[in-house]
């Protein structure tokens, strides 16, 4: 290939080329991305490079030295560190120190964000070469592989120098042992030649000079002869080269952003590129010099002995580092004997044509994707290490896990130096993933595999220093099993990353060709392969297309698991968070230990009965206790913990975290068990979230709104629990059982619980009490105790609605216990103490339902809830009605009293509240079952106060005609709340009340008009309105089934009002159409009789046993029964009253008969004696039963319609 002529001096560069960053290390890595994409050798290759980091100026232009230049001879500056050739020069193609079995993990740690899902290989650039050059080379082969997530880690193991440290150190021997079993048993160390060391020398001499300001090869002459001069270099080289590696070495804890170099795991290269070739994405480190300026930006410099020609490895060398580093052209330098000849500079994309290294770019791509593809499928553990080996000379590539045989021969896997820093490494890919504000829940299983995997490998006995990332990956496990969202029934795991385009490998590199490094044994491999994981029996295989392509979908499962209810995803939850407070424990280290809790013996959780009680006032002084603890105005104070912990160390906070994740467990176990009605189990589960929080309190000086909102939650609920318990006290047995119970998980929690706290901050609260005044007002507390901190916390929508249920629920236990209260003074009231007057008891049950009635109304009225106010004011009303009851007077004779002034007090306060919840309703559409029950109280208040004021007239305080307005004012009132036409299950009992109200107005308007004397005009008013009501009464009752007694008695009060009138009439014409109308109402009153017939048939047929024919009629006459004494007293008088009338006819019409009768009167007086005829003789006998003569009584009115 004709060469180009370069520039003598090449002059500084014009400006940064698009591929290099030119920021520092300590500035911060990914602040600049350069990006080159090329396509190479023949549109066969396709290569991106992007720049992540650079720790190097822009590239500088190159020396070009003189010919003849002596490179044995050393520069000026040799060794001085310049800025070029990275942080402390360069011995071999600008590389100080060999690549280290850790470099891998330097990368990873910097650029987390890249590992796990993004990047394929993680790797030094030497090390990618050496696989690919595979196929080409009979050198050996030693690289660890790691795998996290879908990215591998290469690192090269370099056994001759891993053998010397074993031998000094005893950190490899197990490695060393495996080595000499597996395949070379008589391995003896290989010294490096002498020619190795000077090929190094006079390389970086080289370098030197190039990078020399003047253009000129100054040499420094020194009084040392040369050979010494080399022997001390391969002395200097030696040494360093012995120093490493080291095993890690790992810090007590290791934050999140401890610097990574303090483990001994530096990134050290000096530049980081992402490379992507063809479909392989890889981190790869690269310490290649860069030059470049004027005419040509970016070249590398190579050094090549004019007397070996290039072969293919090394033109695989060359063009890969260009790829690598998006490198457009090579410059070579030609020397004989150290004697500079001359240059020649070659593209990049022709150095796959050079002369006898000539090489298919596809052939290369060809390996890299089957290598890549072989290790992806086959080094599927994670946390394993597994070591990729070829033997130099042989053919055959073995993969074995390190892992696996070193657990087998040691029985301690913690003897693999790289267990540490793969666990290290694990943590932080799933806290990176963890710590992404936008992260999809298909990566849930990655995370939670790579957190497990770090576990498995860290042991808090073994790896104290560690205990941190054991009790943050079990939080952060915790953390990803979501407690507010219901869990999904169906989960396809293929989301879950674990498609076959996450099956990439990643392969490492060494050095070109040469075996200087330490030769191996190259005879027989053994034939037992048994300890391998994988073979590659011919490296030739690695060269066909698509020769493991298969492998790419076998990937490891990283379904996230499915938790079939909430239970047994909070107990998931709190066996991690167990696990984390054990390690935080653990490394407490503390004077006077708390001793050492026997998980096997359980803490008591006891129950208190009604002896326990310590009563309200205790009960309240507990709270405000409370209250003051987790207000939000305290200073703070950074004293050591209980347990001996110091505010904000890791142990501090770890611990923080995972007792309110176990609150926040034990909250969610407590609803669910409430939604079942388990209320015991719920009780305990919410008695285990308070104490958390209690444990959490005492951490902690300042609870913050979230803290605070979220203990709200839990008091909330615990509110909700005790006041079921109090409804649902006829299962208390089963409830104790539940609450008694307890597991070994929640006893361990609890142990630790108690190392920061007694945890009795809220023992007012979780209890199970056997007294129900009790548990109400516990409830009621707790209500109280969350709306209180609410207040302390930001008023945003959630806590504004939380603080609206609050309210509701206070305000609805308020309630229950006003009803309990009311209904004790009833029982006190029905048992007939209150005939002695009222008691002192009485009052002050009175006084505290008041009271919580008031409260509720209050708290209704806060959240303006309508509906749940009008009910408060109903109970209320009620109440008041209750204390009127009370309130009746009693005679000497035990008879009921007038009825009293503080009677109307009470139900008239009654009245005010009925008549507040209709206005808090303000319409029927709002709520029309609650509407029409106010509507129905308040006519029932107005009616019961008539009612008494007319059946106990206050005639010693009141005139009659006063007394009579207030009884037609109140009555008429009742009539106007009375809804008689809406059909509803109600409109009977609506019906028979207007019924009963239009008799009561008629037989009292009946009962003015016989006391009216000489005033015509009342007379006629009294008249008027009597009938009018008693033809509405009768009406009423006519629609009614199970009132015939009633429609009866009104139609026989109609006879007398008619009666009553006939006494005041002259004349027989006048007489007889009055008598006429009174009969024609007892011939109207069949339908009551008819009623009455029937059940008194079913009653017969009932105590006959006869059955049969009451079947349809069961449903209606079941649910009235007459009373038959009464009945009689009917019977009785209409037979008394239809007599009257019959015999008062018969005389009228005789008399007008003989004065002036017709043929209808004759046949008139005919039928009614006939009827009176048979009336006399029914009613003479004497064995009648009742049934007949209701059956006589119908067969006569029948008789008498038909006239």
């Amino acid at each position: 290939m004709e060469a180009r002529e370069p520039r003598e001096c090449a002059a500084a560069a014009g400006g940064s080329p698009p591929r290099t960053a030119t920021d520092h290390r300590d500035s911060g890595r990914e602040d600049g991305d350069f990006k080159q994409e090329s396509i190479v050798g023949g549109n066969e290759v396709k290569s991106t490079a992007v720049v992540k980091y650079s720790a190097v100026p822009p590239p500088a232009a190159y020396a070009r030295l003189q010919e003849k230049t002596d490179l044995k001879l050393p520069p000026a500056n040799w060794l001085r560190g310049i800025s070029q050739l990275g942080q402390t020069g360069a011995t071999s193609l600008g590389t100080s120190k060999k690549s280290k079995p850790f470099s891998s993990f330097g990368m990873a740690y910097d650029f987390i964000d890249c590992i796990g899902n993004d990047v394929d290989v993680v790797s030094d650039s030497e090390n990618i070469k050496k696989l690919l050059k595979i196929p080409y080379s009979k050198s050996h082969v030693s690289m660890g592989v790691h795998r996290i997530g879908r990215t591998l880690l290469l690192d090269e193991l370099d056994i001759q120098e891993l053998f010397v440290t074993s031998s000094q150190t005893g950190d490899w021997n197990w490695l060393k042992e495996l080595y000499q079993r597996l395949v070379d048993p008589k391995w003896q160390r290989k010294k490096k030649s002498r020619e190795h060391f000077y090929q190094k020398a006079i390389l970086s001499k080289f370098l030197y000079y190039s990078i020399n300001g003047d253009c000129a090869a100054e040499a420094v002459p020194t009084p040392i002869a040369q050979p010494t001069d080399t022997q001390s270099q391969e002395n200097q080289i030696e040494v360093e080269e012995s120093s490493w590696p080291a095993p890690l070495r790992a810090p007590a804890s290791v934050p999140e952003d401890e610097n990574p170099q303090e483990q001994g795991l530096k990134n050290d290269f000096v530049r980081n590129i992402l490379w992507t070739f063809e479909d392989i994405h890889m981190l790869v480190g690269s310490n290649m010099p860069i030059f470049g300026g004027g005419k040509y930006p970016a070249v590398s410099l190579r050094l090549r002995d004019s007397n070996k020609p290039i072969n293919i490895l090394t033109g695989i060398d060359y063009w890969l580092d260009n790829l690598m580093c998006n490198v457009p052209e090579l410059v070579m330098c030609f020397h004989v004997n150290g004697i500079v000849q001359r240059y020649e500079m070659i593209k990049t994309e022709d150095i796959p044509n050079l002369d006898n290294s000539s090489f298919s770019t596809k052939v290369v791509k060809d390996i890299a994707q089957n290598i890549l593809s072989f290790l992806k499928a086959n080094c599927t553990k994670e946390g394993h290490t597994y070591w990729l080996f070829k033997a130099s000379g042989s053919d055959i590539v073995k993969l074995y896990d390190l892992t696996t045989l070193c657990e087998e021969t040691t029985e301690d896997k913690y003897q693999n130096p790289f267990t540490m820093p793969v666990a290290v490494l694990l943590y932080k890919v799933a806290s990176n993933m963890m710590m992404k504000k936008v992260q999809n829940r298909k990566h849930y299983g990655i995370i939670r595999m790579l957190l497990l995997n770090c576990i498995k490998l860290l042991d808090k006995e073994k790896h104290p220093q560690f205990v941190q990332i054991i009790a943050s990956a079990n939080y952060m496990i915790s953390e990803l099993f979501q407690l507010n969202e219901p869990p999904k029934q169906d989960e396809n795991g293929s989301t879950l990353n674990e498609n076959s385009d996450d099956s990439y490998s990643e392969d490492e590199d060494l050095p070109e060709d040469s075996d200087d490094n330490g030769s191996f044994s190259n005879g027989s491999d053994p034939s037992d392969d048994s300890k391998a994981v994988a073979v590659i029996r011919s490296v030739g295989e690695l060269s066909v297309p698509e020769k493991y392509k298969s492998t790419h979908q076998i990937r490891p499962s990283c379904a996230f698991p499915v938790c079939h209810d909430m239970e047994e995803r909070c107990r998931v939850v709190l066996n991690y968070v167990l696990e984390g407070l054990k390690a935080v424990d653990g490394s407490i280290k503390k004077e006077s230990d708390l001793p050492a809790a026997d998980p096997s013996i359980p803490i008591p959780l006891k129950y208190a009965d009604e002896s326990e009680c310590t009563g309200h006032k205790a009960l309240k002084k507990q709270i405000a206790l409370f209250l003051d603890k987790v207000g939000p105005v305290h200073d703070t104070v950074n004293l050591p913990s209980q347990s001996g912990m110091i505010p904000n160390t890791w142990q501090y906070q770890m611990k923080l975290n995972l007792i309110f994740k176990a609150s926040r467990a034990y909250f969610i176990l407590s609803e669910a068990a409430t939604a079942l009605q388990k209320y015991g189990r719920a009780l305990r589960y919410i008695k285990l979230a308070l104490q958390s929080l209690d444990a959490y309190c005492c951490l902690i000086n300042n609870l913050s709104p979230e803290v605070l909102f979220f203990l709200s939650q839990c008091l909330t609920l615990n509110g909700d629990i005790q006041l079921m318990l109090a409804q649902n006290a006829s299962n208390r047995a089963a409830y104790q059982e539940e609450y008694s119970y307890q597991s070994r998980e929640d006893q361990e929690i609890l142990h630790s619980l108690y190392r920061e706290s007694s945890c009795q901050a809220f023992s007012w609260a979780t209890e199970l009490y056997m007294d129900l005044e009790y548990q109400l007002s516990v409830s009621c507390k707790c209500y109280e105790a969350a709306n209180e901190l609410l207040h302390s916390c930001d008023q945003k929508v959630h806590v504004v609605e939380q603080h609206t249920q609050v309210l509701k629920r206070l305000g609805n236990s308020r309630n229950e216990v006003g009803v309990f209260y009311m209904n004790q003074a009833a029982a006190i009231q029905t048992e007939g103490t209150a005939s002695k007057g009222i008691t002192a008891l009485e009052q002050e049950l009175w006084k505290k339902s008041f009271s919580y009635f008031e409260k509720g109304i209050q708290d209704f009225e806060t959240i303006e809830d309508a509906t749940n106010t009008a009910l408060l004011l109903c109970n209320t009303g009620r109440l008041m009605r209750l204390c009127a009851q009370a309130h009746a007077t009693t005679g000497s004779n035990m008879k009921r009293g007038e009825f009293s002034p503080e009677e109307a007090l009470y139900y008239n306060k009654a009245v005010d509240y009925y008549l507040r919840a209709m206005r808090s309703l303000t319409k029927w559409e709002k709520h029309p079952a609650v509407w029409d029950s106010v509507k129905w109280e308040l006519s029932t208040t107005y009616f019961t106060m008539a009612t008494l004021e007319q059946d106990y007239a206050p005639l010693s305080r009141k005139a009659q005609e006063q007394i009579e307005r207030e009884v037609t004012d109140f009555m008429m009132k009742s009539l106007k709340y009375c809804d008689i036409h809406t059909e509803s299950a109600r409109q009977p009992l609506c019906q028979y009340r207007a019924a009963t109200i239009h008799h009561r107005l008629a037989s009292m308007y009946h009962n003015s008009l016989r006391n009216q004397v000489g005033d015509d005009h009342f007379r006629k008013q009294y008249r008027s309105l009597a009938d009018l009501h008693y033809n509405k009464a009768v009406k009423l009752f006519q629609l009614l089934k199970d009132a015939p007694c009633e429609l009866l008695r009104v139609q026989l009060e109609r006879v007398a009002f008619s009666e009553f009138q006939m006494t005041n009439q002259n004349s027989n014409a006048s007489k007889l159409k009055t008598l006429s109308g009174a009969l024609d109402i007892i011939i109207n009153s069949e339908y009551p009789f008819q009623l009455i017939q029937s059940e008194l048939s079913c009653d017969q047929a009932r105590q006959g046993g006869c059955h049969e024919n009451q079947e349809g009629n069961a449903s209606e006459n079941d649910s009235s029964s007459l009373n038959e004494e009464e009945i009689l007293k009917l019977v009785n008088m209409f037979e008394t009253r239809l007599s009257f009338l019959l015999f008062q006819l018969i005389k009228l019409l005789t008399s007008k008969r003989k004065s002036s009768g017709t043929i209808d009167d004759q046949i008139t007086l005919k039928n009614y004696k006939h009827a009176y005829s048979t009336l006399l003789r029914a009613t003479a006998d004497k064995d009648t039963t009742l049934l007949q003569r209701v059956e006589m009584i119908l067969s006569l009115l029948k008789q008498l319609s038909s006239r």
